[in-house]
């Protein structure tokens, strides 16, 4: 599966607790109000791997969309890892994907 390809290529590190280890937390939505628990989970300093793939096109599409903006609005970030598949961290969390 593609994502587990690219989660090996990833580094997480959160720059204000180093040496605590932090939870990844997948999501993978039936429907676009689904996607109100990513925002919350970063809200809540958590970072998370948001999972698509199961949706048809425009739902996934809506949600991505709602999510990235919940996100940005608590001040996290977005990276693509996948067709699908993006991940969402709060402030303060440092990606770097190979």
């Amino acid at each position: 599966m593609r994502i587990s390809s690219s989660l090996a290529r990833l580094r997480v590190m959160n720059q204000f607790t180093p040496t605590q280890l932090r939870e990844l937390l997948v999501i993978r939505p039936q429907d676009v109000t689904e996607g109100m628990a990513a925002v919350l989970a970063v809200r809540s300093q958590r970072t998370v791997v948001l999972d698509l793939t199961s949706m048809e096109i425009a739902q996934a599409q809506r949600t991505a969309d709602f999510v990235s903006g919940g996100v940005r609005a608590v001040d996290g970030e977005e990276h693509r890892l996948g067709v699908h598949v993006f991940l969402f961290t709060p402030a303060g969390v440092q990606v770097t994907l190979n």
